[in-house]
């Protein structure tokens, strides 16, 4: 009997204590509001798609539904003929942006440096200068510069490429095998600007006028070979 009444007893106290606890299946504003909480946390905005993948998915897309098999009777063809001009203006695009692939020759280096001294005015810049000393008097420098213009005039052409330590005359046989119908007065424009620059005989109007004479020629003459000679230093 005593078991029987403590029963129903125990059973009220259970209930009593559950009316203070809050309901575990929330109404449906309140789960709203537990849902907006629960996203507005910041580690969900790192699954949210970027516009860039949002733009791949839609190319993606829209290359599938072209390429589809589900597309039935002339759309099919049709969907083809769009999707080849669609690769092709791709590749087309490609080659307006970055050019045709195709072989180039090597543009002519820039060589700061000519017989061992720094240079870097051009042909023209040089055969000027030459010509200035010249009217001055000034054969010695009148000379060398002569024939530092022919030189430069090869390099700029891309006939003759000469390395840092090239000689004249090592440039003279290099230019001769360009034009070979120019090696002997090659030859001796070299020989000229030698013996001017080393001081073993002085500049003379001759001398100017042989080199000036031969850089003219050289410099209206066709190459005989396409290649650029390399000079043997």
């Amino acid at each position: 009997m005593g078991l029987t009444t403590a029963v129903p007893e125990f059973v009220r106290e259970i209930v009593h204590r559950a009316d203070g606890v809050p309901p575990l299946t929330p109404d449906g504003e309140e789960g709203r509001d537990w849902a907006e909480r629960e996203l507005s946390d910041p580690v969900y905005d790192i699954a949210e798609p970027t516009p860039f993948d949002r733009i791949a998915r839609a190319i993606g897309d829209f290359i599938a539904s072209l390429l589809s098999p589900e597309v039935s009777g002339g759309w099919a063809s049709a969907f083809a003929v769009v999707a080849a001009v669609v690769v092709v203006g791709v590749i087309v695009a490609a080659f307006l942006v970055w050019g045709l692939p195709r072989a180039t020759r090597r543009a002519p280096r820039s060589a700061p440096l000519l017989f061992g001294e720094s240079e870097h005015r051009s042909a023209s810049e040089l055969r000027a200068a030459a010509a200035a000393h010249a009217r001055a008097g000034e054969w010695e420098p009148a000379v060398v510069l002569r024939f530092r213009a022919l030189a430069r005039g090869c390099l700029e052409r891309g006939v003759v490429d000469p390395p840092p330590g090239a000689t004249v005359h090592g440039f003279a046989r290099a230019a001769a095998g360009a034009f070979p119908q120019h090696a002997a007065r090659l030859e001796e424009a070299a020989a000229a600007f030698d013996d001017v620059r080393y001081l073993r005989r002085p500049g003379t109007p001759e001398l100017y006028r042989l080199v000036a004479e031969v850089d003219d020629v050289v410099a209206s003459s066709r190459p005989a070979a396409r290649e650029r000679q390399e000079v043997a230093s």
